[in-house]
């Protein structure tokens, strides 16, 4: 029987990746060279996991005109459509519903719930993360700084 995303992902250690980490792996900022290195190799090892909600924030922030070397809709569709090679978690009623109960319990933004439960939903014990708390457990999901230095 062959392979599919979600056995794969249960036999693997896949890490979910937030928009930061897609953003510095497209980022032509000379102040920002570590973190685009950094980014790319975590986006090559492969073992990584998204969600919709992380596609359209890379979209929406690649894109923005403010940004200091913008994307064009050509080059950050045909991104999104690369980025559809790793396992990628669909927004649900129920992932909806899970992301209002951890917002609650834990006071962090509904959005980065959607994140931790996106990522729990698709058996993620990790996400790398800028944005979140460093080393925070969120019931069986932690949050690792990819860009941390030591």
């Amino acid at each position: 029987m062959p392979a599919t995303a979600s056995s794969a992902i249960s036999f693997t250690t896949v890490r979910f990746v937030d928009t930061d980490v897609l953003l510095y792996a497209v980022s032509r900022d000379p102040k920002e060279q570590d973190k685009a290195a950094r980014a790319n190799d975590l986006i090559a090892a492969r073992d990584v996991a998204l969600s919709v909600q992380i596609l359209q924030e890379f979209y929406v922030q690649a894109t923005r005109a403010s940004r200091p070397d913008p994307l064009t809709h050509e080059q950050a569709a045909r991104l999104v459509e690369s980025f559809l090679r790793f396992p990628v978690q669909d927004i649900t009623t129920g992932l909806m519903l899970a992301a209002a109960a951890t917002s609650h319990r834990f006071a962090v933004s509904y959005w980065d719930a959607a994140i931790l439960e996106a990522a729990r939903s698709l058996g993620c014990d990790v996400v790398l993360s800028e944005d979140l708390s460093d080393g925070q457990d969120y019931a069986g999901v932690r949050v690792e700084n990819p860009f941390r230095t030591a």
